[in-house]
């Protein structure tokens, strides 16, 4: 049935789901009422269209600015650069971080032809004003991340400002997004000072 093998080939699309889940989900929403189903597309084409990125941080967001860059009592001394935006959302759940975030939007990957300038970074050495005293590196341990690492402590060692990386508690190929708070938490507290590495 071609509109059958339409609907489980949109879910196929989706990351993670798998043709048979796809399957699983085209029943589930053709089980569903219109009213149901109105609904769900309602949210999806409402929240395609209304959030956006932040203009400052590259966080997901309903306004030009979102919750966490205007919270005064955020510690704006401190940006915590993470790849995406799930990696804001797990430092959040932590609860163990008050300072700044900066998404980078992806990180080096050759081999799919992301370079540092397809990287969300202008933005970032712009908001290195002389205000922020410490930018913390949390991008996932693995071999971009690494090299992603490396690229920016080259680019802000000019800037007068500490650079550190979270520490080790995430395992090397390990991914944030999935990491538990507490370990996320004591990543945070044991970051280690760039040059101290070298």
């Amino acid at each position: 049935m071609k509109k059958l093998d339409d609907l489980i080939d949109v879910f196929a699309k989706l990351p993670g789901i798998g043709r048979k889940s796809a399957a699983r989900i085209a029943f589930d929403v053709l089980d569903r009422s219109e009213a149901e189903v109105d609904r769900m597309l309602e949210i999806i084409k409402d929240s395609h269209t209304n959030i956006k990125h932040c203009k400052i941080c590259g966080n997901l967001s309903e306004n030009e600015i979102c919750e966490i860059c205007e919270n005064e009592k955020r510690d704006k001394g401190v940006i915590c650069v993470v790849e995406g935006v799930r990696d804001v959302i797990a430092f959040e759940k932590s609860e163990t971080y008050n300072g700044l975030y900066h998404v980078l939007g992806g990180k080096i990957d050759p081999l799919n032809g992301i370079t540092i300038e397809d990287l969300n970074l202008k933005k970032l050495l712009d908001r290195i004003d002389g205000s922020v005293r410490e930018v913390i590196l949390a991008l996932n341990p693995d071999l971009e991340g690494e090299t992603t690492s490396l690229y920016l402590t080259k680019f802000l060692k000019v800037r007068d400002v500490k650079i550190s990386k979270i520490a080790s508690g995430i395992p090397m190929g390990g991914n944030i997004e999935y990491t538990d708070m507490a370990t996320l938490g004591r990543s945070l507290e044991g970051r280690v000072n760039v040059d101290d590495e070298n």
